[in-house]
């Protein structure tokens, strides 16, 4: 059944069929989802409860760890709550406008989440390359207005995607193959020329990821070129030290991004099956691995999270 709009039609929902090719399997699947939504639940809520109530955790890095913590909440929560529904209950339908309001969370946090660990990457760039000029030029005033501006691009530059998407008219095939709402997904049911809204969706992708890694290449060479010249190997090795947890958090955000992207688009011999599951984890496995990836390389969250468990860091 359509509803009709001012200048489209679209469906009064959708149905989203979890894990085509697995239907056997997926009540099962759904405990580790499930068990790995919780760890990223509560590990993203006691870093944010950490550093809030900690006073002398008030600093760039762990203001941007903050903000990291809660867009994995908002990311996570975007998608699993309906997939463990879909996997456990049955519960396939997906309202129309539900469907594109978890479109835009999705695809907008996604585009956070890429922000903040550049911020990040700049931030360990100054306290490595211009340690006595930390406190001078990332001040409050200034990673306030890094973490907005980051905030600002990722809901502006996704908004067109469901403004577009809804203005077209969709085809009777009301299916979605996976677990949550997509833009590629979506844009496949339109019954409409597409690739305005495909290349948009490149644009988007290619320029928010594109400037994100390269800031973050950048940063990182100069950290490397500044770490080698240091005199003493422990120096060396604690400078190391202050980006490890960093650039595992970039490892485990975007190579299942960036596989899940290039496989929806250009992976056509990649087995769907395949294609889907790791559709699911894309938006689990960052928020999951981001806390405990931190709890364990950052003294400070280490200590408050088991108080004299470690003493004192080598």
């Amino acid at each position: 059944m359509l509803a009709s709009g001012n200048s489209s039609s679209h469906p009064v929902s959708f149905i989203l069929l979890g894990i085509p090719g697995l239907e056997n399997s997926q009540f099962w699947i759904a405990f580790p989802l499930g068990a790995m939504y919780v760890v990223a639940i509560v590990g993203n809520s006691a870093v944010l409860h950490i550093i809030r109530t900690d006073h002398t955790l008030h600093e760039p890095m762990y203001l941007f760890l903050a903000m990291l913590a809660f867009t994995d909440l908002v990311l996570s929560s975007s998608t699993q709550p309906k997939m463990l529904a879909i996997l456990w209950f049955h519960a396939h339908e997906i309202e129309y406008h539900a469907c594109l309001i978890q479109v835009f969370f999705i695809h907008a946090f996604s585009s956070v989440e890429s922000g903040v660990l550049m911020a990040m990457a700049l931030d360990r760039y100054v306290a490595v390359c211009f340690p006595l000029h930390h406190p001078s030029i990332l001040t409050p005033s200034a990673v306030f207005k890094l973490e907005a501006a980051v905030m600002m691009r990722g809901l502006l530059w996704v908004s067109p995607f469901c403004f577009m998407v809804s203005r077209m008219p969709f085809c009777p095939n009301q299916v979605i193959p996976q677990s949550y709402c997509e833009h590629m997904a979506v844009l496949k049911l339109v019954c409409a020329d597409t690739r305005v809204n495909r290349a948009y969706g490149l644009f988007v992708a290619f320029s928010v990821v594109g400037f994100d890694i390269t800031v973050i290449s950048i940063s990182y060479v100069m950290i490397l070129r500044t770490v080698l010249g240091l005199p003493s190997g422990e120096a060396r090795l604690k400078a190391f030290g202050t980006c490890a947890s960093h650039i595992c958090v970039i490892l485990a955000f975007y190579i299942p991004a960036l596989f899940t992207f290039l496989t929806h688009r250009f992976g056509h011999h990649v087995p769907r099956v395949v294609r889907i599951v790791l559709a699911n984890l894309y938006p689990l496995v960052p928020p999951t691995l981001n806390p405990i990836i931190y709890a364990v390389r950052t003294k400070q969250i280490r200590d408050r999270v088991i108080p004299g468990c470690c003493g004192k860091d080598p």
